[in-house]
């Protein structure tokens, strides 16, 4: 949710609120509609439910190296999606975060935008930079370059609370900004534990050939 005004960032409490009944189809909240959204990137999807519904389809999820090769469209080492130079004034490329965090969002931006309101990569996919993160199936470890073999490897130490297995999400969301994080560059990535869907999360499949 925006903040009032400034709040610490080092305390993600400040800017998050658990908002009992948001669900896909409510995604602000049991109150809330897709009413004018059916083009908006779905979210509160938790990992199993993107991967059941890819199978359903017929598609799967990406892993993070399909992914991020995608991101890229064949520019295997530039910044952004678009190139190296970050985006300048006037010139709108992604739906990240413009504006003063967490409180003041430029207007059009702070929330989903309808998929194909950005200009898309080279490989012509769009939002592959900010709208909302997405699923990979790449167990989470802390090294970029290593692989994990299961479920177990991806707890995150800090939180021995949580037994709870983590995913690699990739592509940042209308929540990253310059001020706090730069996610949205296709190098960047997080962990998410699977059994948790957020509203600044969503998916895309992949197809393979048989």
């Amino acid at each position: 949710h925006r903040t009032p005004g400034p709040v610490d960032l080092r305390h993600l409490n400040q800017w998050w609120t658990w908002t009992p009944g948001a669900c896909w189809n409510h995604p602000r909240g049991p109150r809330s509609s897709l009413l004018n959204r059916e083009r908006h990137p779905v979210v509160h999807i938790a990992f199993e439910d993107a991967a059941t519904y890819a199978d359903w389809a017929g598609l799967a999820l990406p892993t993070e190296a399909e992914w991020e090769i995608a991101a890229r469209g064949g520019r295997p080492r530039a910044t952004y999606t678009w190139g190296d130079e970050p985006e300048r004034p006037g010139r709108r490329l992604a739906n990240y975060w413009h504006g003063e965090f967490p409180y003041l969002p430029d207007t059009g931006y702070g929330q989903t935008a309808p998929v194909g309101s950005f200009p898309p990569n080279d490989y012509g996919l769009f939002d592959m930079a900010g709208n909302v993160w997405e699923w990979t199936t790449d167990w989470y470890v802390g090294d970029h370059s290593a692989e994990s073999c299961c479920a177990t490897d991806s707890y995150d130490p800090n939180q021995p609370q949580f037994a709870i297995p983590r995913k690699v999400i990739k592509g940042g969301s209308f929540l990253c900004a310059d001020s706090y994080c730069m996610r949205y560059r296709p190098a960047s990535r997080r962990p998410q534990m699977v059994d948790t869907g957020m509203s600044h999360i969503g998916f895309r499949c992949v197809k393979r050939p048989t």
